[in-house]
């Protein structure tokens, strides 16, 4: 069992057995804020790309004896074919039943053997696989990593025996747990209108059912191809070696023809979207709401990012201070861009600003609406101080530091390989501080006019099936 790299604000569909990895944006203010003059990230970058499509995206750092491996394919579940929801997330599985030199389960016990752990997931819109391992172990995970890419094992028996864990992960995670799916899988499938956004992505059982063996070889020839995956490398290595290593392992992978990506785009909306979800599981009544957010490294993206901080993260947020501190509506309200399934960097497309907390059922879900409303109408209103920006930017700041350094040295290769994978520039990680920094007073309040309006929103009541009524 790999150690579990779950922090607040994550739950990612990672393979069952292998528990689930993520990065979130959480810290508390500092008691100071740095100078405006603070240093800026500068991160080693190495980006290029082999004659087969694969980029492959080198930063040493050899402040420890570890490296990590990733390999991040661009295929998720919003990108899945129709009629097959959950395909993304059944083949992450799949990806660890043997390849063509590794036996079943033989990667798992390759990296533990060499004194590494890893992981997987399946994400909105990528599917990715990493080992933080020694140094001395980077070149047999490389080979390791290309063996699967080149050639998985695929037949009947392990399709059928991982969509059954699929299946079991649904009943277990979602179907017979109290709030599952909330609200992560909830909130999108109602605030969104496009089918990629807002199916099921954990799957349904008829169509994990009607998945087949030409499903699964279509599914891994195409979007497993070395076209459509980036290789990071971070960490603890000589680069010659590094490179060399990539050239012979993956070098000779055959390319692939890649279908269009599907059309993501979401039409904006015009007005508010409620729902009440009648919980038979639940214990105590729930509230989600989820706003659209900007376009991902927009100017306005970048100063959502920073009304995140100011409304939601550590407990001087005006959500904690406003439903918690004042009014003892809920003990925490938690919150996040890409809430649930990852962070404001690691995706593509359209995505939601989605906030939850837990009530007692004496207190409506309306009320604890209001009050948020309450915390959140001054941004609205008028332009914030200087302090309050800078504030929200040193929390913002910790945060991205915290995350560059956590798991030694995955969060760095997650957001490298983002980049890479999305934006074609794994340097656009050290353009983030600019980014946040270039936000003005100004800037905010136009963001939180136009997309903090009760008309951009959509709210979710979770009620015990005890307790429902017609007023949540």
């Amino acid at each position: 069992m790999v150690p579990v790299f779950r922090l607040r604000h994550i739950l990612i569909l990672g393979a069952a057995v292998f528990g689930s990895a993520g990065v979130a944006l959480q810290a508390q203010a500092p008691a100071k804020a740095p100078t405006r003059a603070a240093a800026a990230l500068n991160i080693p970058v190495e980006f290029y790309k082999l004659d087969n499509g694969l980029r492959v995206v080198l930063s040493p750092d050899s402040t420890t004896p570890t490296a990590v491996v990733a390999v991040y394919y661009n295929i998720g579940f919003r990108t899945e074919p129709r009629d097959r929801t959950g395909f993304a997330h059944l083949f992450e599985h799949l990806m660890f039943q043997g390849s063509r030199n590794l036996g079943k389960l033989q990667f798992v016990k390759l990296v533990e053997q060499n004194g590494g752990i890893l992981n997987g997931s399946t994400r909105f819109d990528f599917t990715n696989y990493f080992e933080v391992i020694p140094t001395h172990a980077v070149r047999r995970i490389l080979w390791a990593e290309a063996d699967r890419m080149r050639g998985l094992v695929i037949d009947t028996a392990n399709l059928n025996n991982q969509r059954d864990v699929v299946k079991n992960e649904v009943r277990v995670n979602v179907l017979n747990q109290p709030y599952g799916g909330f609200p992560w899988i909830d909130l999108p499938m109602h605030a969104n209108t496009n089918w990629y956004n807002a199916h099921n992505f954990y799957g349904d059982m008829h169509d994990l059912d009607a998945a087949n063996l030409s499903d699964v070889e279509s599914f891994f020839h195409t979007y497993y191809s070395p076209g459509n995956a980036v290789l990071v490398v971070t960490g603890d290595y000589d680069r010659n070696d590094v490179r060399n290593w990539i050239t012979e392992y993956f070098g000779n992978i055959p390319a692939a023809a890649l279908p269009p990506r599907p059309d993501l785009s979401e039409p904006p909306q015009t007005a508010e979207k409620r729902f009440t979800r009648i919980d038979s599981l639940a214990t105590r009544p729930a509230i989600g709401v989820a706003y659209h957010v900007p376009q991902r490294l927009t100017p306005e993206w970048y100063a959502f990012g920073l009304l995140d901080q100011i409304l939601a993260q550590g407990q001087n947020s005006r959500f904690y201070q406003e439903l918690v501190q004042k009014r003892g509506l809920t003990g925490s309200v938690d919150a996040g861009i890409n809430f649930g399934l990852g962070d404001m960097f690691d995706y593509q497309g359209p995505m939601l600003w989605e906030i939850q907390a837990f009530h007692d059922s004496g207190k409506s879900g309306e009320t604890l609406l209001a009050a948020m409303d309450t915390a959140i109408a001054p941004l609205r209103t008028a332009p914030v101080s200087q302090a309050v920006l800078d504030l929200a930017l040193v929390k913002l700041r910790s945060s991205l530091y915290q995350e560059l350094e956590q798991s030694a040295g995955f969060g760095r290769a997650n957001l490298l390989a983002s980049f890479a994978l999305f934006d074609n520039d794994p340097g656009e990680i050290n353009n983030l501080e600019a980014g946040f920094a270039s936000v003005t007073p100004e800037l905010l309040l136009k963001t939180a006019q136009e997309y903090l309006a009760p008309t951009n929103r959509t709210v979710e009541f979770i009620v015990p099936a005890a307790k429902s009524g017609p007023n949540p």
